[in-house]
């Protein structure tokens, strides 16, 4: 994991660097005004890095916004939901209040994503008072980034939040306090943002900068861009109920017009690809691989000292073992129908959707001495499988953070949303290669007649089409947090979350599309597992479960193959409580969260909870 230098530190409308040995030939500290830092690249590229930290600090990004949004869904689920408390429980439920224990603090995720705006945009103040930021140069790369960078944290306070205030330009004594701004203000700001930095920043491996994906490049803003165009342009919750924008400049059919020409520029400028195995994304994700130019397109960074990416969203390890000291993992994981929702050839779903955890792993003075196994979870408990210990290639030391970087967009995204606004403007007939092309990486050469081809081909009308992009982002991004905020713009949040109930009560039943599975799982400890960590490497056998009875059909009984047999799907396991836990309000009278009661009383009257 590259290791970020942050020599940048803003505090409200001052600006203060510190030099380090990296700056050399700088001018002297003294002297280090903004007029210095923004006409020189390396001290300007300091003060851009300086953004990033506002990002990794403990209830920013790293411990909070990314621990906390995007679930309940109907793929995706907190494990502890039921478990309604005003603290972590209440948050996924739809029931958080402006008092929420895990929020409501004075550096909470608010206060942070507006200190990551405060120093974008005295970055954009200086870098175009002082730099002359020209495309093609350094410091027009780095004004590029500070406009997606700040773009970035408004499209995630709106996503969050709603009307949240709006702050382009540092703060004054007469803009210190700000009441919300219509998200509609918000979005037009940031899509002309992004459209400049566009012409500002590199193509992917164009340059040495944009040859990392934790650095801005031309393909993630266009993406990032046609991404805010979608959620501009759909439906969310307003005072007066959920409706679209009435602004004609956030019309359909003007930014879906702008988001077909950004996918379409990424796609044809051909410097990103999708990868050809999907497990292949995730695993070069946990293993630090920051080459851009692949599915990757913008990461958030950690480093390895930072970031609770695999802490809430890996596979379970219940103890430290092989591949971790940390036991965690498992916080979050699909509903448990996710799994046979998938087409039962449908590479993407093993890797998603896990059944077990590791358990019994003993490490004494930095030594293997029991090596953790793999034992069958809970049926109301899957785990998502995105994100692994076991794919890393360190070992993870810390006891609170594993040095992941957050995915924040991917090249499938791209092909994916070329398909929804194809089909919206031009029909099915346009849409249906791009939905062909995500398809065929998930299922193998033999199964693509039938599951790519001839499921594409008969998608002939466009609400056919529509109801298959739907399905489709949930089978390709579940456990990555994108639904949440698709199923608002589409209108279909509530709706959604009630089918997934009736699917989880039918599933318990082993009704409908769910007769024909077994009510028991058989597995036995007879694979091995191969640890990819550097620290301790080497092939542990006996550690991997193989199992019968999770796909349709495998109704036998399966006693004399297997060594133990497990009542997986029962009552009990997926009690009326459980299922009632994906939410307590009606989620379209709660899509966003409230603000902390502590911004709310540090405002000066200007902000309140309407």
């Amino acid at each position: 994991m590259k290791k970020w230098i942050y020599i940048a530190c803003l505090s409200g409308a001052g600006l203060l660097t510190a030099a380090c040995e990296d700056f050399l030939e700088a001018p002297t500290k003294s002297s280090m005004d903004e007029s210095v830092i923004f006409s020189t690249p390396t001290l300007a590229e300091g003060a851009i890095l300086g953004i990033h930290q506002s990002f990794g600090e403990t209830n920013s990004y790293r411990g909070r916004y990314l621990l906390w949004y995007g679930y309940n869904t109907d793929i995706e689920w907190h494990g502890s939901s039921e478990n309604n408390e005003d603290g972590g429980g209440a948050m996924p439920g739809y029931n958080a209040t402006p008092t929420n224990a895990q929020m409501n603090t004075d550096d909470n995720v608010w206060a942070k994503l507006y200190e990551g705006i405060e120093r974008a945009n005295i970055c954009i103040r200086g870098l175009r008072a002082y730099g002359n930021p020209l495309p093609g140069t350094e410091l027009g790369q780095l004004l590029g980034e500070a406009l997606t960078l700040r773009a970035v944290i408004y499209a995630d306070l709106v996503k969050a939040w709603g009307d949240v205030p709006a702050r382009f330009e540092p703060i004054s004594s007469e803009t210190l306090y700000l009441p919300r701004s219509d998200r509609d203000v918000i979005y037009k700001q940031l899509i002309a943002d992004l459209d400049e930095a566009a012409g500002l920043v590199a193509w992917p491996r164009e340059t040495p900068v944009t040859s990392s994906v934790e650095r801005v490049n031309r393909a993630f803003v266009k993406g990032l861009r046609a991404r805010l165009c979608l959620n501009a342009a759909g439906y969310s919750q307003r005072k007066e109920g959920v409706r679209r924008s009435t602004d004609p400049d956030l019309s359909v059919e003007r930014l879906y017009a702008i988001a077909r020409q950004e996918c379409s520029d990424v796609i044809e400028s051909k410097t990103c690809n999708l990868e050809p195995v999907f497990k292949d994304v995730f695993v070069k994700l946990c293993q630090d691989d920051l080459s851009a130019g692949g599915e990757s397109l913008w990461e958030i960074p950690f480093s390895s000292g930072r970031g609770r990416m695999a802490f809430v969203f890996a596979v379970r390890h219940a103890t430290a073992d092989q591949f971790t000291v940390q036991p965690r993992g498992g916080t979050v994981g699909p509903l448990p129908n996710v799994f046979f929702d998938y087409d039962i050839t449908d590479t993407r779903r093993d890797v998603t959707c896990v059944p077990y955890e590791w358990v019994g792993g003993k490490v004494e003075n930095g030594v293997v001495v029991t090596p953790a196994v793999q034992q069958l979870r809970s049926f109301k408990q899957w785990c998502f499988g995105k994100l692994r210990y076991e794919w890393m290639t360190r070992y993870v030391t810390s006891t609170n953070d594993d040095g992941i970087n957050k995915q924040y967009m991917r090249y499938a995204e791209i092909i994916l949303m070329m398909a929804e606004v194809l089909n919206e403007l031009e029909g099915p007939d346009a849409a249906r290669p791009y939905l062909k092309m995500l398809r065929e990486r998930a299922f193998a050469p033999a199964d693509r007649p039938q599951k790519v081809e001839a499921y594409a081909d008969a998608l002939t009308t466009k609400q056919a089409m529509f109801d298959a992009i739907v399905n489709e982002q949930a089978l390709e991004f579940c456990g990555e947090m994108l639904r949440k905020e698709a199923l608002i713009r589409w209108n279909l949040l509530a709706t959604k979350l009630d089918e997934a109930k009736a699917k989880m009560t039918r599933l318990r039943e082993r009704a409908g599309e769910y007769a024909d599975l077994n009510q028991y799982v058989y597995h036995s400890l007879a694979g091995s597992s191969t640890a990819l960590n550097a620290t301790y490497g080497g092939t542990y056998e006996n550690t991997a479960l193989v199992l019968y009875g999770l796909n349709h059909g495998e109704t036998d009984d399966k006693s004399t193959e297997y060594t133990d047999k497990t009542e997986w799907i029962k009552a009990d396991n997926l009690t009326d409580e459980k299922i009632n836990s994906l939410y307590y309000n009606n989620p379209d009278t709660r899509q966003y969260w409230p603000i902390w009661q502590r911004f709310v009383d540090g405002s000066n009257g200007m902000l309140s909870n309407d």
